[in-house]
């Protein structure tokens, strides 16, 4: 079965789109998805920074310059790898293009805020030039907050809303501080019945590409 190539893109920034790239890469492994490869292709580097504090080896990390993409997934797939998950800029630029255009589906995280919203436009455009695949995934939701089912209505008149909801809390943070995800430091948390649940969606989602 050849490598499915996972992206998390959104114009917006503090989305939480590096938080999901890591959460999902070790759910897919611990889920017996792996070997799963991450590739930060923001500038930022906020994934490889979160990657260089982990103390479990995996997922890897691959290093990878945006303009040998393709090469770079083709040795990968190569060498085994079952699932690239690529963390890409606030932006948009031509860098989410070339990423999208080797991508099987792209998760578009937005919180639910009108701002954030808004902002979700110019991505699906880019996302529908290319003809791929797109689901919205809500993040950092407020618990009970009216806005979250309002956000997911307005979402699902450009496309598929995952069925599944991130809410607020303080261990995705707190997680991320020391390179570990939310299962790692609590298995039976509600962030990581959560984390599960979105896996699991987005693994059925990336079966259909």
């Amino acid at each position: 079965m050849k490598m499915m190539v996972l992206a998390l893109c959104s114009q917006k920034g503090g989305v939480g789109k590096t938080t999901l790239c890591g959460h999902l890469g070790v759910e897919a492994e611990i889920k017996g998805h792996g070997p799963v490869a991450l590739i930060d292709t923001d500038p930022q580097g906020s994934l490889a920074s979160w990657w260089n504090e982990r103390e479990a080896p995996e997922p890897v990390f691959a290093q990878v310059q945006i303009a040998n993409l393709a090469e770079r997934l083709r040795l990968l797939d190569g060498a085994g790898i079952k699932l690239a998950i690529i963390d890409t800029p606030p932006a948009v630029t031509s860098m989410i293009e070339q990423v999208m255009a080797v991508a099987d589906l792209i998760l578009i995280t937005t919180r639910p805020s009108p701002h954030d919203l808004r902002a979700v436009g110019s991505t699906v455009e880019i996302a529908e030039r290319a003809g791929k695949r797109m689901v919205f995934v809500v993040n950092g939701a407020a618990q009970r907050a009216r806005i979250t089912g309002e956000a997911a209505i307005a979402l699902s008149q450009h496309g598929t809303v995952a069925p599944v909801t991130l809410y607020q809390r303080t261990d995705f943070a707190s997680s991320m501080i020391d390179g570990r995800t939310v299962q790692e430091l609590d298995p039976a948390s509600k962030s990581a019945g959560e984390v599960a649940e979105l896996w699991s969606y987005v693994d059925k989602q990336l079966r259909k590409a």
